[in-house]
């Protein structure tokens, strides 16, 4: 869904950078990478960097040029943070995945991002339709490129609306119960409350409704609802053994 789009590295000098960026790409389904005349690549620090997003390098493309990298694109965006004398039509990340995804997803497209101690130079910027800025504190403002990365590949993620099934653990086997085993529960508990000696006639309405307001709010599923009753059941034969 984002293959159409590049993410360019123009000279980047330390590969392991380079890595990284393989990684964040490969976090938010995003394979289409583009090496400008990169200092050191191949790399044992950019493959170790990568930590398993090996693919996204073995298949990278590299090139002498920035022009020989954007010459198939329609829309090409530069990733800087220093100010420029001449402005430029400035885009956040968010406005860049809605621009690329959502209002133009036919266009190919690339997203250039310059090397780490100095960004993309005035003439790179030139060959770009906009100034892609990301938010951040303005006394402190210059990002790893990896990271820059990152958030310009999430937003573009969200945008595509790119969705993962992830189970945790057991979450979802089990049903929510139903009003009416909630309702059980709720004898059994005032049952076994008054049974310890918990509950006072004067006070049970007041707290049988605040204990209800908690459970509801967990919204219990029903192994949840036979742990607590066996709870109960142990805590009435306690007593009823004392």
């Amino acid at each position: 869904m984002l293959s159409h789009i590049k993410i360019v590295l123009v000279e980047t000098t330390h590969p392991g950078n380079i890595g990284a960026v393989a990684r964040a790409m490969k976090n938010m389904k995003m394979n289409n990478l583009w090496l400008v005349s990169p200092k050191i690549f191949p790399s044992a620090d950019a493959t170790s960097r990568a930590s398993g997003a090996d693919d996204i390098l073995a298949e990278a493309s590299i090139c002498p040029s920035l022009q020989e990298a954007i010459a198939d694109c329609q829309l090409v965006i530069g990733a800087s943070a220093r100010c420029r004398t001449i402005s430029w039509p400035e885009m956040t990340p968010r406005q860049c995945a809605e621009k690329v995804v959502i209002n133009e997803p036919d266009q190919k497209v690339a997203i250039i991002f310059g090397p780490e101690n100095s960004g993309l130079k005035n003439h790179e910027l030139d060959l770009c339709h906009f100034l892609l800025r990301i938010p951040c504190n303005s006394d402190y403002s210059s990002l790893n490129i990896a990271a820059a990365v990152q958030v310009v590949c999430y937003e573009l993620f969200v945008a595509a609306g790119v969705q993962e099934t992830t189970v945790i653990g057991d979450k979802g086997e089990c049903p929510l119960a139903t009003a009416m085993q909630m309702e059980s529960f709720y004898a059994h508990l005032y049952q076994a409350l008054t049974d310890i000696g918990f509950m006072h006639p004067n006070k049970s309405k007041s707290i049988m409704r605040r204990l209800r307001r908690i459970y509801n709010r967990i919204q219990l599923d029903t192994k949840e609802l036979d742990i607590l009753r066996g709870i109960l059941r142990m805590s009435q034969n306690h007593q009823r053994s004392d």
